[in-house]
């Protein structure tokens, strides 16, 4: 039955967990684990309690190659399967090189001294089992205690890369937003420059329009007024063709007065007929006279609504001007707006920069706390040890005692034994300064990486002021283009009131100004590419602060390595000394008499 079921689970996916307790389970059952165990990869928990796999080494043996070879099983239950110590040793060659279990359960079984040993030995190469339950397995204390510090050692790394990880996800994301501010600040002021030159283009299209109306505006007024002009030539002509007219019926008249006395007495009644006909053309003279005078008047009406139409004129023109001051004066304050916003834009900068510093302070400092932790522990597994050996002393002490005592033929051997081991004592002793000595130069290596960080940390705020006295020139820089901007607007101002005094004068200080306009635009686009080469200066400090990140990650990984290393070599020293003291224990005949009974 459990062979059916585990072969249909080889090709799941959705159990996550599997509790086959007191199955009563055996040969064939084992072999089918194994291979659910190769095939499987979604099974995180497998709780087999209470069956009989240890029974048979062969199935056993075939179950621990299935668990070599997954890579998702995370936790194990193995109480009470007679797993003696052959099996504890297949069980040590699965978790070689199995790298995914964390938990793994071996109570009330038959492991034995041999069994500890082989799975003590198996945890200096596997990193990733955080729990290992021995109880009730006859493992002597002393291996129990070394597999809880492996275990404590796997548990503490873990913890460690897991912290490392989280720094390193952060100082990323930190590095990635802030990339991200300054795109965004940077693109924000292209489009800033962008919009004011956009404005400035359409003022001088505004500008050129409205000039280009005034102009056919004063060429219509001169066309009128030369038409007019030519009006008042005509009827000042036909006025002195009137004059003449009148001059010549004056003489006329005179003639006739003359002849009217010379022949008054012979043609008095030819006189009353030319006095008639006299009187009449003075009437239609009059008349004339009338006609003219009232075509006089009306010319000087339509001078007078021409006058007014001119004044009109001039007031437009006087509007026009005055909308070419507020023009001038909103550029001002668009010019005002953007310097505000490019100090806006430094004090942010500066205000990430003083975040940068920051947050590398409060690394480095971190860092010096997380070395002297690390040291203080080392120091207080040091004193362990020696109250271990202190302990260990005494121990033998008492024993060699007890072996006098009991029995006086032995002092001989005892005494040899005795010399053997204080020469042991002393190399280990040796050995244990040589690695105090190796722990102090490490110590003394840290301290040295630690003051080169600070000085690293010293010369970025160096940087840093060197930036900083960069932006002040620049600003500077600024501060001299507004004050040319300045002198400029008063020109333009000064060239305004020029261009009251003559059309022609307008058009040439117009002209003047456009070439001061292109002076602006060469000057904008300088700026720009000053703050191209500023943002590929800010982004070679970014990769910069990215390559010392990088570095101090290695050294804290190199770091790393060198405690896990040093944890190891003293588990390897405490796991020797006492197979040292077990082998001697048992060697002695104290300990032979003691195991007999």
């Amino acid at each position: 039955g459990v062979k059916l079921l585990l072969h249909g689970l080889c090709s799941n996916t959705t159990v996550k967990s599997l509790d086959l307790k007191g199955n009563n389970l055996r040969t064939l059952g084992a072999e089918a684990l194994g291979k659910l165990l190769r095939q499987n990869k979604s099974i995180r928990s497998l709780i087999l309690e209470w069956n009989s796999l240890g029974a048979w080494e062969e199935g056993f043996s075939f179950f621990c190659q299935g668990l070599g070879a997954n890579n998702s099983l995370q936790q194990l239950d193995l109480r009470n399967n007679q797993i003696n110590h052959q099996g504890a040793g297949e069980l040590a060659m699965a978790l070689k090189q199995n790298a995914s279990l964390q938990e793994l359960d071996l109570r009330w079984n038959n492991i034995g001294l041999l069994g500890g040993r082989a799975l003590l030995n198996c945890l200096h190469s596997n990193k990733t089992l955080k729990r290992l339950e021995l109880a009730g397995n006859n493992v002597p204390s002393d291996i129990l205690k070394a597999v809880e510090q492996a275990v404590d050692h796997n548990q503490d790394r873990q913890t460690i890369l897991s912290e490392t990880q989280n720094r390193t996800y952060i100082l990323s994301r930190e590095v990635l937003s802030l990339k991200d501010e300054k795109t965004k600040q940077f693109l924000d002021l292209m489009d800033t420059i962008d919009k004011q030159r956009e404005e400035i283009a359409r003022s001088s299209r505004m500008s050129a329009a409205r000039v280009s109306q005034l102009q056919e505006a004063l060429d219509e007024q001169h066309s009128i007024m030369n038409s007019l002009k030519a009006k008042l030539q005509m009827t000042e002509a036909a006025l002195a063709l009137s004059e003449q007219k009148v001059h010549n019926l004056g003489e006329l008249l005179n003639a006739t007065k003359q002849e009217q006395t010379s022949m008054a007495e012979h043609h008095f009644t030819e006189l009353q007929q030319q006095r008639q006909e006299g009187a009449d053309r003075e009437g239609k003279l009059l008349r004339d006279l009338s006609a003219a005078s009232e075509k006089n008047l009306l010319l000087r009406n339509q001078v007078d609504e021409l006058e007014k139409k001119c004044k009109v004129q001039q007031d437009q023109l006087f509007q026009v001007k005055q909308d070419l001051t507020n023009t001038t004066a909103e550029l001002k304050l668009r010019a005002v707006q953007a310097e505000e916003r490019l100090e806006m834009e430094k004090r942010r900068f500066k205000q990430s920069l003083e975040d940068m510093e920051s947050l590398r302070v409060k690394e480095v400092d971190h860092m010096t706390q997380h070395m002297e932790a690390s040291e203080r522990s080392m120091q207080d597994r040091i004193q362990r040890l020696e109250a271990v050996r202190a302990a260990l002393e005494e121990e033998l002490s008492q024993v060699k005692a007890a072996a006098l005592s009991e029995r006086g033929q032995a002092e001989e051997e005892l005494i040899k034994v005795r010399n053997q081991a204080r020469l042991e004592e002393q190399q280990r002793l040796e050995h244990l300064e040589e690695k105090l000595r190796l722990m102090t130069e490490s110590r003394d290596e840290a301290q040295n990486c630690c003051f080169k960080q600070k000085q690293m940390v010293a010369e970025a705020q160096a940087k840093a002021s060197q930036l900083s006295l960069q932006a002040d020139g620049l600003r500077r820089r600024l501060e001299e283009l507004q004050q040319d901007l300045n002198s400029k607007e008063e020109e333009k101002v000064m060239e305004v009131n020029k261009v009251k005094v003559e059309l022609q004068e307008q058009i040439g200080h117009l002209q003047a100004e456009r070439a001061a306009q292109d002076g602006l635009r060469e000057k904008i686009a300088a700026l720009e590419r000053q703050l191209k080469a500023l943002s590929s200066n800010h982004r070679e400090a970014l990769l910069d602060k990215e390559g010392e990140i990088s570095m101090l990650l290695e050294k804290l990984r190199v770091k790393e390595a060198d405690i896990s290393r040093m944890r190891e070599e003293e588990a390897q020293r405490a796991s020797f000394l006492q197979n040292a003291i077990m082998a001697y224990v048992q060697g002695s005949p104290l300990g032979t008499h003691s195991s007999r009974k």
